[in-house]
């Protein structure tokens, strides 16, 4: 991934919230049938052991995916992925920047946030991993409903034939990358205005992302050349 320096995100810290709060990755993969990209929800561990033991000093992610998808018999333990997480994204108008009533030297751009997960896939089908990565992924995104929905809700036997249909995977993070294209490379008045735009076209959470990152610098400057 291309990332100019005022738009790195190499903080842990920063790019583990992003992947939390966005929690649906990319897995890209190649095998015998060439690249494949699959949709998929994952948990991320804290850097540490992976769960037999092996070190993953970055993080883990687990996930699981459909037997019927031939994703976890064309892959090889070991082998290399990717996995993107997209965080907050929208069209920025130049009409919304105050530079442009000074010049017309002004063009559209795109801002967003961006997580680049390299690491190293495992299969795990055993029933007890899978199970734990279901019951980890239902309690997190079951929190915050009124009343969560739990496994044991499910009959027991229904439950089981389900498990049985999805396999595990493990992917051990050798390498996290991003990219927080945030209008870093405008000036202040011209970020402040796309932040006001954003909000107004209701694109609320890339709007928040922007103060964030505002926030965090003290200001928004601009690099040398004030280019993309």
């Amino acid at each position: 991934m291309y990332i100019p320096d005022h738009f790195s995100e190499a903080r842990p810290e920063e790019l583990h919230r992003l992947i939390q709060a966005h929690p649906l990755g990319v897995l890209v993969t190649h095998a015998v049938r060439g690249l494949d990209a699959n949709h998929l929800p994952f948990m991320l561990d804290a850097p540490g052991d992976a769960a037999d033991g092996t070190p993953a000093t970055r993080g883990t992610l687990l996930a699981h995916v459909a037997r019927a998808n031939p994703l976890w018999r064309e892959v090889t333990d070991g082998d290399a992925v990717l996995v993107v997480f997209r965080g907050p994204q929208g069209y920025i108008s130049p009409n919304w920047y105050p530079s442009k009533q000074d010049t017309p030297e002004q063009v559209p751009t795109w801002n967003y946030e961006v997580v680049h997960a390299h690491g190293r896939i495992r299969i795990r089908d055993e029933e007890a991993f899978v199970r734990g990565v279901v019951a980890r992924l239902t309690r997190t995104h079951e929190a915050s409903q009124p009343a969560p929905w739990k496994m044991g809700d499910a009959p027991a036997g229904y439950l089981a034939e389900q498990i049985a249909q999805i396999v595990g995977i493990e992917i051990l993070i050798d390498r996290l990358e991003g990219k927080r294209k945030l209008s870093q490379n405008r000036e202040a008045r011209d970020a402040a205005g796309a932040m006001r735009g954003l909000d107004a076209s209701g694109s609320v959470e890339l709007a928040e992302a922007m103060r964030r990152a505002e926030s965090e610098s003290g200001k928004l400057k601009a690099p040398p050349g004030g280019r993309p």
